[in-house]
């Protein structure tokens, strides 16, 4: 059994900012959403690591920005990083808001040491979360895995995920109309990654 995501990101810390600060795909996606959300837009970070990129753009580009991660030493150093912005510990899969409460909510990579059942029940209410036509930005690793142990950046961690047209039905089921997909292929910056294929997908909430 891997470690939980707490200790895992506690111990990585700058490194992995560092090792994924080349994800160019990051970065266009965030593109995409300042071109769709309103002035002082609503943003929730869901998975905000260190605060960078995510939560220093929009921030920057004066939306109303709160990330939220599960390792106390990410958000320690958000809220270093980026003072523009609101961080809060909390568990993806106990967090709770009001429906229609983001105008965006952002997850970049943080479903993957979920089950895939807490995979579902999280789009779900990201989904609810979300102001109507409301917009979902969502990169994860593709595949037809549950509870697979490996090794990620020298940590022990236990994975789980969908083939890309389960994420689109799953994406369905929740409300969720996807505006853009892709999946790239990207090596992070450190010494014992190996090449992975990341899917974005970019959604709104469906019209009532």
């Amino acid at each position: 059994m891997g470690l939980s995501a707490a200790e895992v990101f506690d111990a990585l810390g700058k490194d992995y900012e560092q090792a994924f600060a080349g994800l160019t795909a990051q970065r266009e996606e965030l593109e995409w959403l300042l071109t769709q959300l309103p002035e002082s837009g609503r943003v929730l970070d869901v998975g905000c690591g260190t605060g960078r990129p995510t939560a220093e753009l929009l921030a920057a580009a004066g939306h109303d920005v709160t990330g939220c991660d599960v390792s106390p030493g990410m958000i320690e150093i958000a809220r270093a990083q980026v003072p523009g912005a609101r961080f809060e510990v909390a568990d993806l899969r106990t967090l709770s808001y009001p429906d229609g409460t983001w105008d965006a909510v952002v997850a970049f990579f943080p479903l993957l040491q979920l089950t895939r059942a807490e995979i579902d029940a999280a789009l779900r209410k990201f989904a609810r979360w979300l102001t109507p036509r409301g917009c979902f930005v969502f990169a994860t690793v593709p595949a037809d895995i549950e509870g697979l142990d490996i090794e990620f950046m020298g940590q022990a961690v236990t994975v789980s995920s969908y083939p890309v047209a389960e994420f689109r039905r799953l994406f369905d089921e929740a409300g969720l109309d996807i505006v853009r997909e892709r999946v790239i292929e990207f090596r992070p910056d450190h010494p014992s990654a190996i090449p992975e294929h990341d899917l974005f997908v970019s959604a709104r909430r469906s019209a009532p």
